[in-house]
């Protein structure tokens, strides 16, 4: 959970952002040293060496962060998407609300700025539902996401989700294409027949070497591309495949790599816990049995 907590009794908690647990190896992050309003949560996470940022943000009715983003004029780099509560009603993203806003006109004004564009929904129903009859419902609460992303072009609002809150929930699915992972490598095992056998086409090739002719770089060049080739074959010839393993440890075994396996294909929670505790009790069995041996 991330939020600007603040000592004033007054500013009180607005804009709170929840990341799944799931998405820890992404390094999420609260960034306070850019934006630095009580009604903004600018977080940024990692990946594939770089740095992207979501922000959400509630509006008062004095759009009073609308006006600290105008004066500040900062520029973020790699927005991937602004949402939050933005307090304008605009026939716009409303189609039942007739009047336009001069409000909404500086929010896509600064949408723009960080390359952003909206987002329209699946489902044109309400996100914010009136306690009194006599006021109507209305759609405040926007999505705006990165220009180019088409993938991702729209999101859905669940009124039904919204449970005894006067505001609905807006979600958007994104896609993750599976992908092939390869899970082996080439390796030779030390002090084994191989690894001496390797060793010993090495010192042929490298003693077949003929530099009498070496007068220039380009013959330099060549004689180094043979001997890389002749490594390589080697390499390939004497090494076997083996398989990449996150638990590369001694105290593996068996019983690991099953378990393991099962819950690849099942991805059920009771199948993780059987997993989880197998690599527990061989672990303790392992290093138990190290204990004994000193």
């Amino acid at each position: 959970m991330f939020t600007n907590i603040t000592s004033s009794t007054h500013n009180y908690l607005r804009v709170i952002t929840y990341v799944n647990t799931r998405l820890s190896s992404l390094q999420f992050s609260l960034c306070k040293d850019i934006l630095t309003y009580k009604d903004i949560l600018l977080i940024f996470f990692f990946t594939n060496n770089n740095t992207f940022f979501i922000i959400n943000i509630y509006l008062d009715f004095l759009q009073s962060v609308l006006k600290y983003l105008k004066d500040t004029g900062v520029d973020i780099p790699n927005v991937i998407t602004m949402t939050g509560d933005f307090n304008i009603r605009d026939n716009f993203w409303d189609l039942m609300y007739l009047q336009h806003s001069t409000h909404s006109d500086l929010l896509i004004d600064i949408t723009d700025s960080l390359s952003l564009g909206l987002l329209y929904s699946t489902n044109l129903i309400p996100t914010r539902y009136s306690d009194y009859d006599q006021s109507p419902n209305s759609i405040i609460n926007l999505m705006f996401l990165r220009y180019g992303l088409k993938e991702l072009d729209n999101h859905t609002i669940y009124s039904e989700w919204r449970l005894l809150l006067d505001h609905a929930s807006l979600t958007i699915t994104i896609l993750i294409e599976e992908q092939h992972i390869h899970n082996g490598k080439y390796s030779i095992a030390k002090d084994s027949t191989e690894e001496k056998s390797f060793i010993k086409d090495i010192i042929k090739n490298i003693s077949t070497i003929n530099t009498s002719n070496l007068s220039d770089i380009k013959s330099l060049e060549n004689i180094i591309d043979s001997f890389s080739i002749a490594i390589k074959r080697a390499w390939k010839k004497k090494s076997k495949i083996i398989n990449i393993l996150r638990h590369l440890k001694s105290w593996w075994d068996t019983s690991c790599n099953r378990d393991l396996e099962i819950y690849r294909l099942t991805r059920s929670l009771a199948d993780w816990k059987q997993f989880k505790k197998t690599v527990k009790y061989t672990k303790c069995l392992f290093f138990d049995q190290k204990y004994q041996t000193r």
